[in-house]
C-alpha cells in the first residue's frame, strides 16, 4: 500500500471510531419506529383520550422520562412518545417530526425542548439563538390548537451539573425563563420541570443522583455518568413528577394520573441490575459474517467487561431459514440469553440453493419477525442486525449486492419496535471511500466458507481477518448500547482517537 492509500485508510478509521465515540454521548434515542400516516391517528382499544410528548432525548422512553411518564397514567389514556433524540425547536420541525406528531391527533402535547437548542462553540446545525428558540415554541403552539390540539409546555430537565456546594448549576435557566415567559404570554398550561427536578436533585444529592443516570465514556474509554440522560430508576423518578405535574397545571388531566407511583415493571428491574454491574448474557446468532472464525463476533465479545457471558452461535453458511430448519435456533433459545443479536442475509441470497434461499420482502421478512417473537416469548430483548457488506468493487464503486435483505431488516425492526444495528449501512459507509486496495486489508484467509463464497477468486472478501473483527465488532457494541442504554457500562471503552494528522 502506498503512503498516500495508508493515510487515507488510517484517516477513515478515525472518522469512524470519532464518529461513533461523538455520537454515543448525545445522541441516545429510542429504536426506531415504523410510521404510517393512515393509521396514526388511530388510538389504542379502550382509551378515551391521547398525550403526545414532543421533544429530545430526555423525553424518549430508553433515555429519558417517557416511559416513566406513560407508566404513571391510567389505561384510559394512549400515551404516544414521539421525542426524538437529538431534536432540538428547529430540528424536529426539519426532520418531518413534527408533521408525524400533528397526523396522530392528540388531544395534549407535552412539549419539551431546549438542550439541543442551547448555542456551543461547536456551533451544530441544531442549535437556535434564543430568538429562534422563542419564535420556535410559539409556531409550535399556534399549529397545535390549530389543529385542535391542546399544548403544555415543559421546560427542560435540568442537566445534573453538581458544583462545589453540592447544589445543581443549571446551564438550561435561560431556555427555561423564555418558555414560562412564552406560556405566560400564550396563556398555555405549564410544567416547569427544569425548577422540580433542581429541587429533587439538590435534596437528594449528587451521590443518590448518580443512581439516575445512564454511562457513556469519556475521551480516555473509561465509564463515567452521564449528566443528562436517565435510566428506567430515572425515568420513572421525572416521569412521575411530570404525570403530578400535568395534572396540576391542567386539573381535567388529574384524574389521568396513577394516584400511586408506577413501581418499575420486570424490564425495568432487571436493567437496573444489569446497569448496576449484575451479570447479562448476550447470544449472538447469524452466519458465517457473526461467526468466531471470520465474523465481527469476535470483535464484539472480545470488548464486554467480565460481567458478560457472551456466546455466539452463528454458524458457517446458514440463511434466516436453514438456521430455524435445522433445529439451531431451538438450540439457541435454549440458552436463555438476556439479549439475542441477529443477523442474516449473506446466505438467504438468490442461488444459495432451495434450503437456504429466502425472499426479502415474503420468506426472510416472515423469518426476522419470527426470531423477534420467539426472543420476547422467552422474556429476552431482540436486536436485529442488517448485513454486514462484502468488499467487492467494480470499476472502483462498492457493491452493493445486500441492500434489500437489510432493507427488509430495518422495515421489520421499525415494525416490531426492537433495536435495528444498521451494519450494513455503516460498513457501506466506511468501505465506499476506500479503494480496493484498502479494503483488502479487511480479508480473511484460510476460511472455510471462502470457496463457496467467492467461486470465481481465491480472494475471501466476505469474511474478517482480526483487524476487521476488532473494527466491525467494536461498530456494533457501540451503536447497541446507544438504544440499550443500560449495557454502556459492560462495554470496555478505548481512549478517543487522534486527528489523522498526529498520526
Amino acid at each position: 500500500m502506498t503512503n498516500r492509500a495508508n493515510k487515507n485508510w488510517i484517516g477513515a478509521m478515525i472518522f469512524y471510531l470519532a464518529t461513533a465515540a461523538a455520537t454515543q454521548a448525545f445522541a441516545q434515542g429510542d429504536p426506531p419506529r415504523a410510521f404510517d400516516p393512515a393509521t396514526a391517528a388511530v388510538r389504542a382499544p379502550g382509551t378515551t383520550i391521547r398525550i403526545d410528548l414532543i421533544g429530545d432525548s430526555t423525553q424518549t422512553n430508553n433515555a429519558g422520562y417517557g416511559r416513566g411518564f406513560c407508566a404513571n397514567l391510567t389505561p384510559q389514556v394512549d400515551c404516544v412518545n414521539m421525542a426524538k433524540g437529538g431534536a432540538s425547536t428547529k430540528t424536529f420541525r426539519e426532520q418531518g417530526l413534527w408533521e408525524r406528531s400533528l397526523q396522530t391527533r392528540p388531544d395534549y402535547m407535552l412539549i419539551q425542548f431546549g438542550h439541543n437548542d442551547l448555542e456551543s462553540k461547536d456551533h451544530l446545525p441544531r442549535q437556535t439563538t434564543m430568538a429562534e428558540y422563542e419564535a420556535n415554541l410559539r409556531r409550535y403552539i399556534e399549529e397545535a390548537r390549530a389543529a385542535a390540539i391542546k399544548p403544555i409546555l415543559v421546560t427542560p430537565l435540568t442537566r445534573r451539573y453538581f458544583e462545589a456546594d453540592g447544589k445543581i448549576h443549571s446551564d438550561l435557566t435561560a431556555h427555561s425563563e423564555t418558555m414560562k415567559r412564552v406560556a405566560a404570554e400564550m396563556k398555555v398550561p405549564l410544567i416547569d420541570l427544569h425548577q422540580d427536578s433542581i429541587a429533587y436533585l439538590d435534596r437528594i444529592g449528587e451521590k443518590a443522583g448518580n443512581t439516575l443516570a445512564i454511562t457513556k465514556k469519556d475521551d480516555d474509554g473509561k465509564t463515567i455518568f452521564d449528566k443528562t440522560h436517565l435510566d428506567w430508576k430515572g425515568s420513572y423518578v421525572f416521569g412521575r413528577i411530570v404525570a403530578v405535574d400535568m395534572g396540576k397545571a391542567m386539573p381535567a388531566l388529574a384524574k389521568y394520573v396513577r394516584p400511586e407511583p408506577a413501581p418499575l415493571p420486570p424490564e425495568g428491574v432487571k436493567a437496573m441490575k444489569i446497569i448496576e454491574g449484575g451479570p447479562v448474557k448476550i447470544v449472538l446468532v447469524g452466519d458465517s459474517t457473526v461467526n468466531a472464525e471470520g465474523g465481527w463476533g469476535k470483535g464484539f465479545c472480545a470488548i464486554m467487561t467480565p460481567n458478560v457471558t457472551c456466546i455466539n452461535e452463528a454458524l458457517n453458511g446458514r440463511s434466516s431459514k436453514s438456521f430455524i430448519d435445522e433445529g439451531a435456533w431451538k438450540k439457541v433459545l435454549d440458552d436463555h440469553g438476556d439479549y439475542y443479536l441477529i443477523q442474516f442475509g449473506h446466505n438467504d441470497m438468490k442461488g444459495k440453493g432451495p434450503e437456504r434461499e429466502t425472499d426479502p420482502e415474503t420468506t426472510y421478512a416472515a423469518n426476522i419477525r419470527r426470531y423477534i417473537r420467539d426472543v420476547r416469548a422467552i422474556g429476552a430483548i431482540p436486536v436485529i442486525v442488517t448485513s454486514l457488506s462484502r468488499r467487492n468493487y467494480k470499476n472502483g464503486v462498492l457493491v452493493q449486492d445486500l441492500t434489500d435483505y437489510a432493507a427488509a431488516a430495518k422495515r421489520v425492526g421499525m415494525e416490531e419496535n426492537v433495536t435495528v444495528i444498521d451494519l450494513n449501512a455503516m460498513s457501506v459507509k466506511l468501505l465506499q471511500d476506500m479503494t480496493q486496495e484498502q479494503a483488502d486489508r479487511f480479508n480473511a484467509t484460510g476460511h472455510e466458507d471462502q470457496r463457496a463464497e467467492n467461486k470465481k477468486s481465491s480472494v475471501d472478501r466476505t469474511h474478517l481477518n482480526a483487524r476487521g473483527q476488532a473494527l466491525f465488532g467494536r461498530m456494533v457494541a457501540d451503536t447497541l448500547v446507544r438504544t440499550q442504554v443500560e449495557l454502556g457500562p459492560d462495554v470496555v471503552g478505548e481512549p478517543k482517537p487522534k486527528s489523522a494528522t498526529t498520526q
